[in-house]
């Protein structure tokens, strides 16, 4: 892993000369160096009709690249054939199986048809000139090639197929087009590749893969070989690293989505494997033994990894509104930095466009009035991404509401994760999910019911589900996670300063959050006023989603596509009857429910202001800790009782706790002993129900909310 750091760095100089082009944008720079040593951004081919305008542009490439290198990004990935997750109904196929897309192999009669050769042969040479213009541009330039499945099921439609292939041709094919395209393009500095079963082969493939790898090999250069990490173990990166190239796991940051700038302290349970679970079919261990893998860094990070720790920030949070955040920039590029992490890669925000043969010829960002390139409208993200990640305590100014604004969709995601599918789950263009009846496929990883306050947060270990909230209100219990209460308020304050869209999101997520626990009230005690607060709470989120989607009518064409389902295309507008649908349910309960008075104490907490308590800690972290030795940690605040939370920094894993007794709690020799680095927090409770958490996100939501003690050995 080090010495990819150092050859990374050692491109930092030809980055310098492509910032020159244009200084103005150039941002400080830190005389230690980068804080992260791959800054990436991923541009996705996915449309005929969207992506091959930007593909083939040669105006655009050179002006492209040099704002890349400008902003001190020093990787970009070309990505092709993520189009589709599985071979089912498949319409457009371009790039899907991408090497009959670019090159005649010899020795093989394959052929992506009707495709041209001439087409074909144009293809290469873009590639081509991409590369070099990436190179000149000082870039490390990184192919992605997703797909490796190569016949379509079920899919009377598509546009191309592939022919010439067999089973038995199959690796061997994928082996020497690699080499080929490697040979073709040799500014190609590293390939990323998909290995669980959503590559089109079946996981538990190794022959396959390992065949694949030797094509990286035959390229007769060092190149980053980068494995999505999701279905990883150990036995697969072994036959990465035995082609003798630097290898890295790319692990997707919050599922994908975008959260808050920490790595969640956990994963959802549906994210944890079953026990007793038996691997088979396409998705073997990603969805059976190592189903921890899907969605986070799983049990990568222990301290004796020969393979480097990639972050990819996936496109399921914002595809259109500009985000860009100097406070919650830093402190991602410091959560990247992870364990001795090497970096991210960033899905462009445009990223699945026209995703799945939904592409519509025109502008590419779905605005009215758009940029001559879709890139343009997004320059304040790559300023501030760039800068920040290069250099966390770098100066970057924008637009204080833009920054404001841009907080409001991690925080939802965070607190709030009905998929973790950027398929199913879109919370910039949200469709609303009942909150007494359940329904909607597209949120198929909800627990059962499937209704909007049985939703689980990205992170359980710190945030409250919204029916666990309530519920523990009933009881009057109270834990130091944070509730769907303190979310609202966050994201209610947010919105006071953001633009009128962001702010228009917020208001409705914050009023809906408060409609759920008061639903939850009412659920449980039968109070009429707990169930008209609910509906009046709804009503207010009604109104703010309203205000949104009529200012987008303005901005945005009628109907913007990531994909072909219902709720990957539309637009803002088209959300309303079903919110008015819910809020109708809501209202036909009215006349049921009794004139208790059951539920008043807790109606004046689910809509008022919470307070968390701001009590002093006295905490010492350690640097480091000794294997097989025990830990012992002391914490304390006066008036308060506390309780230790600890656990590797491994998401297989669950998280353990002992009380505070005389200010000190202690993690036994025998878990430490362990390759994995610790993470531990602090949870305080004192009189009347008040409990917090410690450190905590703080009060800018910005700070890692646990700590990390990496070891001696």
């Amino acid at each position: 892993m080090a010495g990819y750091n150092l050859r990374m760095r050692r491109r930092e100089f030809l980055i310098a000369a492509g910032a020159a082009a244009a200084a103005e944008l150039a941002p400080s720079q830190s005389s230690r160096g980068p804080a992260n040593a791959v800054r990436s951004v991923m541009r996705l081919f996915c449309s005929e009709v969207e992506d091959k305008p930007w593909f083939y542009d040669r105006e655009m490439w050179p002006r492209y690249l040099a704002m890349l290198a400008a902003n001190r990004f020093n990787r970009f990935n070309l990505s092709f054939s993520l189009g589709y997750d599985f071979l089912r109904q498949v319409t457009d196929a371009y790039f899907l199986f991408p090497y009959p897309f670019f090159l005649d192999v010899p020795g093989y009669a394959v052929r992506a048809n009707p495709l041209p050769d001439s087409e074909r042969d144009r293809n290469l040479e873009t590639l081509r000139y991409i590369g070099e213009r990436a190179r000149a541009a000082g870039l490390e330039f990184q192919i992605g090639l997703w797909m490796h499945g190569y016949q379509w099921i079920d899919s009377p439609h598509a546009n191309y197929t592939i022919e010439g292939l067999t089973g038995e041709s199959h690796g061997p094919y994928c082996r020497d087009a690699l080499a080929a395209l490697l040979r073709a393009c040799p500014s190609i500095t590293g390939v990323t590749l998909r290995i669980h079963g959503e590559s089109g082969v079946e996981e538990g493939s190794y022959d396959f893969w390992k065949t694949v790898f030797d094509g990286v090999r035959a390229a007769g250069r060092k190149l980053n070989l980068d494995l999505h990490a999701k279905g990883i173990d150990q036995k697969m990166i072994d036959m990465a690293l035995a082609t003798g190239n630097p290898v890295t796991a790319g692990t997707k940051f919050w599922a994908e989505h975008m959260g808050l700038p920490y790595h969640q302290a956990d994963i959802r349970p549906n994210e944890i494997p079953e026990a007793g679970h038996r691997d088979q079919g396409l998705l073997a261990q990603s969805a059976g033994s190592r189903s921890f893998t899907r969605y986070g860094y799983a049990d990568l990070m222990h301290e004796r990894r020969r393979f480097g720790i990639l972050w990819r920030i996936w496109p399921g949070t914002e595809r259109l509104l500009v985000w860009a955040d100097p406070l919650f920039a830093a402190a991602y590029s410091r959560a990247f930095q992870f364990c001795g992490s090497v970096g991210v890669e960033i899905m462009e925000p445009l990223t699945f466009k026209g995703r799945r043969g939904s592409g519509i010829a025109g502008s590419r960002t779905a605005l009215r009035n758009p940029p001559h390139w879709d890139w343009q409208h997004f320059a304040d993200t790559y300023r501030v991404w760039g800068r920040k990640l290069y250099d966390p305590n770098s100066e970057v100014k924008v637009d204080a509401a833009m920054a404001c604004g841009s907080r409001i969709l991690p925080l939802i995601t965070t607190a709030h994760m009905p998929s973790a599918a950027n398929n199913n789950y879109w919370p910039e263009m949200y469709t609303d999910q009942a909150i007494a009846a359940p329904g909607h496929d597209e949120y198929s990883d909800t627990p059962s019911p499937k209704t909007f306050g049985n939703v689980s947060p990205a992170d359980p270990q710190l945030f409250y589900r919204i029916n666990d909230f309530a519920d523990d209100l009933i009881a009057g219990r109270r834990s130091g996670k944070y509730s769907p209460i303190e979310v609202a308020q966050w994201l209610e304050d947010l919105a006071d300063e953001a633009p009128p869209m962001e702010a228009g999101i917020g208001r409705f997520f914050a009023a809906k959050f408060r409609a759920a626990v008061l639903f939850r009230l009412f659920e449980k005690t039968n109070d009429r006023a707990a169930l008209a607060a609910s509906v009046q709470a709804y009503r207010a989120a009604r109104s703010a989603w309203a205000e949104t989607a009529r200012r987008a009518q303005t901005e945005y064409v009628a109907d913007i596509t990531v994909g072909e389902q219902t709720w990957l295309r539309g637009h803002w507008m088209d959300r309303l009857p079903a919110i008015d649908n819910h809020i109708a349910g809501l209202e036909e309960r009215i006349a049921s429910a009794a004139d208790n008075g059951a539920a008043a104490q807790w109606i004046a907490e689910a809509t008022g202001r919470p307070q968390r308590p701001a009590a002093g800690v006295r905490h010492m972290a350690p640097a480091r800790f000794t294997p097989g030795l025990p830990l012992r940690l002391q914490a304390s605040c006066e008036g308060y009782s506390g309780r230790l939370h600890y656990r590797h920094v491994n998401q297989a894993e669950r998280w353990l706790s002992a009380d505070l007794k005389d200010g000190a709690a202690t993690v036994p020799a025998a878990y430490t002993d362990s390759p994995f680095p610790l993470q531990y927090y602090f949870e305080f409770h004192g009189a009347q129900g008040a409990a917090m958490l410690y450190p905590g996100l703080g009060p800018d939501l910005a700070r890692e909310p646990y700590f990390v003690v990496r070891s001696r050995a």
